[in-house]
C-alpha cells in the first residue's frame, strides 16, 4: 500500500551543489548499463544527460519560518532512471524538483500529461523536471526557482511572469521524491489556459506533453497521478482559493 506524502510549508529553498560519490551507481554500474540499453531500445528518444539529485534533505527552522536545505550532486540520467525503476534502493538519495501549481482565475490547476517519448509517458503532474547543471549558479547555488520557470515555458509555452507567485513553497516528501511546489495564480480561466497550452503543444515538433488537464483541488482517483500530486491537490483544497 502506498503511503501518503509528508507535507511541509516552507519559506524558502536552499540547495547547494556538493561533491558526492554515489555508492549505488558504482556498485550497480554493469546493471545500469544493461538496463539503460534496454530502455533506449524501447524508447530511442531517451537521452543520457546530466541531472542533479540530492544526498541530503532537511526541513529546518529559520527565524520564525522554515527552510528546506538540500545538498545536490551531479549524476547521469541513466543512473537516476535505473535507481527509480529499482524502487529507490538508496534511501540516502532524493529526486528533488520544483514545480508550479498554476492556478486559473476560476480555481483549477494546470496538469500536464507526459508524451509517449518521455521516461514517465502517460503520467500526469505539474510542469517540471529534475534539475540539471544549467540550474547551478555562481558559488554552487542550485536555482530551483529558475528550473521551475524554464520547465514551465518549455512544456507549456507559458512564461511565469504572466502569473503571480504566492510566497513560500509546499514541500512534499513522497518516498525518495521531494516535490517543491509554488502556487502561481494565473489571470485566465481554466478553459482559456487549456486551449492556449494545447495550441502550443500542437505547434511543437517534439512536445514534452501530449495533453493538459485542469483539475480542481480535492480528492483524486486518477491512477496516472503520482502520490505527491494526489496529496497536493487534497492539501490545496484547504488553502485559500
Amino acid at each position: 500500500m502506498t503511503k501518503g506524502s509528508r507535507i511541509f510549508e516552507v519559506d524558502r529553498l536552499d540547495c547547494r551543489l556538493v561533491a558526492h560519490r554515489w555508492a549505488f551507481a558504482e556498485a550497480q554500474a554493469a546493471e545500469i548499463d544493461r538496463r539503460w540499453a534496454a530502455c533506449v531500445s524501447e524508447n530511442p528518444a531517451l537521452y543520457d544527460g546530466p541531472v542533479l539529485l540530492a544526498c541530503r534533505a532537511e526541513v529546518a527552522a529559520e527565524g520564525a519560518g522554515r527552510v528546506l536545505r538540500l545538498d545536490a550532486f551531479e549524476t547521469s540520467f541513466s543512473r537516476f532512471l535505473v535507481w527509480r525503476d529499482f524502487g529507490w534502493p538508496d534511501k540516502g538519495v532524493f529526486n528533488c524538483f520544483a514545480m508550479p501549481a498554476l492556478r486559473s482565475s476560476d480555481g483549477a490547476f494546470l496538469v500536464g500529461e507526459m508524451a509517449p517519448g518521455h521516461s514517465a509517458a502517460g503520467k500526469r503532474y505539474f510542469p517540471g523536471g529534475t534539475p540539471d547543471p544549467s540550474d547551478v549558479l555562481a558559488g554552487g547555488v542550485v536555482d530551483l526557482t529558475g528550473s521551475l520557470i524554464r520547465e514551465l515555458v518549455e512544456e507549456t509555452g507559458l512564461p511565469a511572469h504572466e502569473g503571480v507567485a504566492e510566497p513560500g513553497w509546499t514541500v512534499l516528501f513522497d518516498e525518495q521524491r521531494i516535490a517543491c511546489i509554488k502556487q502561481l495564480r494565473w489571470p485566465q480561466p481554466a478553459v482559456e489556459i487549456r486551449a492556449r497550452v494545447q495550441a502550443f503543444i500542437a505547434s511543437e515538433a517534439e512536445p514534452e506533453l501530449c495533453d493538459v488537464h485542469m483539475l480542481r483541488p480535492g480528492p483524486q482517483t486518477d491512477s496516472r497521478l503520482p502520490t505527491f500530486m494526489v496529496d497536493y491537490l487534497a492539501h490545496a483544497a484547504k488553502l485559500p482559493g
